[in-house]
């Protein structure tokens, strides 16, 4: 069984608050990508970074305090065609209230193959992909460069530099 788990594709990642030219290029790849495991019958999964009004006094807030994703904004939407692609039948959209997700580990079980994609690059796509080795430790799992991005274009490019360490291939 295949998945592809579509990481955090928000406004406030895309073109809001921790936006970057970066994340607003790689939306048809994600799409594409999304469309394809759609049309095969693949589980896709798309994250939600949540956060409530008291974001700012939250451990997070205090060391990355740009408000972003908090529930009901509009920076907390999913973006542009990812947010019509989510409401299609297929897909499971889990909301996560720090970087990683972790009903992930039973969403992915019996997984063979899992894909991501999304944002940021350096926490959240990295954390997820950590999360998906944990629940399926005998599974491909691949991150494609091509649809992934982060606020921090340096430290993106770190994390996939790190990612073959943990037996996950970017392609």
């Amino acid at each position: 069984m295949r998945a592809l788990v579509v990481v955090d594709y928000q406004n406030d990642f895309v073109d809001g608050s921790l936006g970057s030219p970066d994340a607003v290029s790689i939306e048809d790849a994600v799409c594409s990508r999304m469309e394809e495991h759609l049309a095969s019958g693949d589980r896709v999964i798309v994250t939600m970074d949540t956060h409530g009004e008291d974001y700012l006094s939250t451990y997070e807030g205090t060391v990355l305090p740009v408000e972003h994703c908090i529930r009901g904004t509009p920076g907390w939407a999913l973006h542009g065609r990812v947010a019509e692609l989510a409401e299609r039948e297929g897909c499971r959209i889990l909301e996560k209230h720090t970087f990683g997700c972790a009903a992930l580990l039973d969403e992915l079980k019996g997984c063979d193959e899992i894909e991501l994609c999304g944002v940021a690059t350096n926490i959240c796509v990295l954390a997820n992909a950590v999360i998906a080795r944990t629940a399926c430790p005998d599974a491909r799992i691949v991150v494609r460069r091509d649809c992934v991005a982060s606020y921090d274009r340096e430290l993106g490019e770190k994390a996939l530099a790190v990612l073959p360490s943990l037996q996950i291939e970017v392609l």
